[in-house]
């Protein structure tokens, strides 16, 4: 009983420690805090009052103008040669010589390699030899006749004997025009020995080499593949429910297409819409388009993956904003108009077009106004502002405008000089 007495006490006294130590450390946070806020040195005030939070607020303008806004649909095409051949042997034989070299562009009609032409040319003499043999008879044949009806007229022979005399000439006529068939295959045969270029192009890889026998119904004995390659077409696919515009526009005449780089917007080059396919490939409910290029400079490549720029439409001198100026609130789209008196009125808008650079606007400004393109945070309707950019264009992207921009080498002098001076 008397031991438990001194046990109470100390508890008691562990407790009020405890009070005391956590009442001093939250006064030690609300002096911390008061510190914070009022006994701030001036030259470690937070940077929002360097710049004037409490004034006027800093924005980037641009003006409202009117211009030509070009409508396009774009899509991701595939580049593919206007036509390609793989040229093959149509003769069997010793391939004696191969007369271009790989990526030459060539001309229809230049020779590719050549073909042993002996046996053919045998063949070709073999057949003008017959048919100089058949006319031999077929001459023959036709004094006969005229002899034989002449005695059949005065009856001094059978008139069978004439009619039979007849049917030999038209049989051996026969025998000199097949000989003439015979002969212009053989010449032909032989004409394939000597390979040409079916059409302009760039020759590719050579898929045989010289000394090889070559045979015509080999798949495997091509020996070249031409491309043609100048012109050079695109093929890309728009969404069905681009077509009704799409067929409106290509009714009215040929449709302009750019082709792109993937990496930027450069265009490489500038062709015209050849082909709208038949039909929407209803597995992904998009339709296939061709489009032709003159590839000049040989810009687009065979397979080379490029993006594509179909223009469908010409909005002629509407009203245009940079789209960075146009927000969008609880009651739809709307800009901040700037007044003469350097203040921001809020301005709603109804948008007719917009991507990522610019927007045309139906209603709501004016080709004579201004509008605000950055520095929305503290801005509200009837702020007043200070245009940061004497000339109204926008700094770059992320970018801070020059009036704003802290003295960053100054700032390094005040570190360095002490915390307490004041900023310029």
């Amino acid at each position: 009983m008397h031991g438990e007495f001194p046990k109470q006490l100390l508890a008691k006294a562990r407790g009020n420690t405890r009070r005391t130590l956590a009442i001093g450390l939250v006064l030690l946070v609300v002096a911390a805090a008061l510190y914070y806020v009022f006994g701030k040195p001036a030259g470690q005030q937070p940077r929002a009052n360097r710049f004037g939070a409490e004034g006027p607020v800093p924005v980037l303008v641009s003006p409202v103008t009117r211009a030509d806004v070009p409508v396009y649909l774009d899509a991701v095409g595939t580049i593919k040669a206007l036509n390609t051949v793989t040229v093959r042997p149509q003769v069997d034989g010793k391939l004696l010589s191969v007369n271009f070299k790989e990526g030459d562009d060539v001309k229809k009609g230049d020779v590719l390699a050549k073909i042993d032409p002996v046996t053919y040319q045998a063949q070709l003499d073999q057949a003008v030899a017959k048919k100089a043999q058949d006319e031999a008879q077929l001459a023959n044949s036709k004094l006969d006749l005229e002899r034989y009806e002449k005695l059949a007229a005065t009856a001094a022979i059978g008139k069978q004997q004439a009619d039979t005399q007849r049917a030999l000439v038209a049989q051996n006529t026969a025998l000199v025009q097949a000989d003439q068939a015979a002969i212009d295959n053989a010449r032909a045969m032989l004409g394939y020995t000597t390979i040409t270029a079916p059409l302009d192009g760039r020759t590719g890889i050579r898929m045989v080499d010289e000394g090889n026998f070559v045979r015509a119904a080999d798949t495997n004995s091509a020996v070249v593949v031409i491309t043609q390659i100048r012109p050079i077409s695109v093929l890309f696919n728009l969404p069905q429910q681009d077509l009704p515009q799409l067929n409106a526009a290509a009714a009215k005449g040929p449709l302009t297409v750019e082709a792109q780089r993937s990496d930027n917007d450069a265009v490489i080059d500038r062709g015209v819409l050849r082909v709208v396919d038949n039909q929407v490939d209803q597995t992904t409910g998009t339709v296939k388009l061709k489009a032709e290029f003159p590839n000049t400079d040989l810009q687009l490549w065979p397979g080379q993956f490029v993006n594509i720029r179909l223009l469908i439409d010409t909005l002629k001198q509407v009203t245009v904003v940079p789209t960075g100026a146009v927000q969008r609130g609880p009651n739809g789209t709307f800009v901040y108009v700037i007044k003469d008196d350097n203040t921001a009125v809020v301005r709603p808008i109804t948008v007719q077009k917009q991507d990522e650079t610019q927007t045309v606007v139906n209603s709501g400004i004016d080709a004579n106004e201004r509008v605000i393109t950055t520095g929305f945070v503290r801005l509200t309707d009837g702020s007043k502002i200070s245009i940061a950019s004497a000339d109204g264009s926008a700094p770059p992207q992320g970018a801070e405008p020059r009036n704003q921009r802290p003295d960053r080498q100054g700032g390094e002098r005040r570190k360095r000089g002490g915390g307490n001076s004041k900023p310029n």
